[in-house]
């Protein structure tokens, strides 16, 4: 399953009380962890982790030959070797995950982009068509962007009311966060006109969880046992409303 990032959106999310919703959070990477499972391919395929590998792991045990992407710098980066899973192979990359120009094109069956990643890169155009490119004709790709939901509460929370007045009419919205990094934000739309001018097509969009944390916390006091539970009842929302949530989860193809 994805790791737990030491990103500002953990600490910023407390309930009233100033407490740190930890139990939501294990319900938050649970459920995670459990769309990725469900969304892999059934076959033995050929994957690109660019989620700054938070899912290469859990990939290559299903069987998958993984390539995972450390962007220059990163921690590590220079000495993890070659990893094999139960049943694959990581691999991991030293390479801009932003551009991909180590790769031909449809190099990969499949493109993991978890993790916010696509909102820390603030071109996001330019990385999904690159994600495009070095996908198969068939090819998939599953990505976790930051919503204009959690983009609005923050900036409400840093009282930067006319930055939040613009962003109804905003094409771009980018977000500065009290540790100084910019995220940028995308509503269900916006995320579905961005894949699209990429030439992906769009099989399906959806808040990351819809259950919120609020009611995650009561169960989960009330009833410890019952995560696994919640995890099935969030997989099977139907139809969730896509204005949910502080992330958006997507899902899309290149045409073959």
């Amino acid at each position: 399953m994805p790791a737990r990032p030491s990103e500002p959106t953990i600490a910023s999310l407390r309930d009233v009380s100033g407490d740190s919703l930890a139990r939501y959070w294990t319900f938050y990477w649970a459920v995670a962890a459990a769309q990725l499972t469900r969304w892999l391919p059934r076959r033995p395929s050929r994957v690109l982790d660019v989620s700054g590998g938070r899912c290469a792991a859990a990939a290559a045990a299903a069987g998958h030959s993984v390539l995972e992407v450390r962007d220059p710098g990163a921690a590590g980066d220079q000495a993890r070797p070659a990893g094999r899973a139960p049943k694959g192979t990581v691999v991991p990359v030293v390479g801009e995950s932003g551009t991909l120009s180590f790769l031909a094109d449809g190099a990969v069956d499949a493109v993991i982009a978890e993790n916010r990643v696509l909102s820390r890169h603030l071109a996001t155009e330019a990385t999904v068509a690159e994600i495009a490119r070095v996908l198969r004709p068939g090819g998939r790709v599953l990505l976790c962007v930051d919503s204009l939901t959690l983009g609005m509460a923050l900036l409400a929370e840093r009282n930067y009311w006319a930055h939040l007045s613009d962003v109804p009419s905003a094409e771009v919205v980018l977000v500065p966060w009290p540790d100084g990094t910019i995220t940028r934000s995308f509503s269900a739309h916006q995320l579905r006109e961005l894949l699209a001018d990429a030439g992906l097509e769009v099989e399906w969009v959806r808040p990351r969880t819809v259950l919120s944390p609020s009611t995650v916390e009561h169960v989960l006091a009330e009833s410890p046992g019952a995560l696994a539970r919640l995890v099935r009842t969030e997989l099977n929302a139907p139809d969730p409303d896509e204005s949910l949530g502080i992330h958006l989860l997507a899902s899309a193809v290149r045409p073959r």
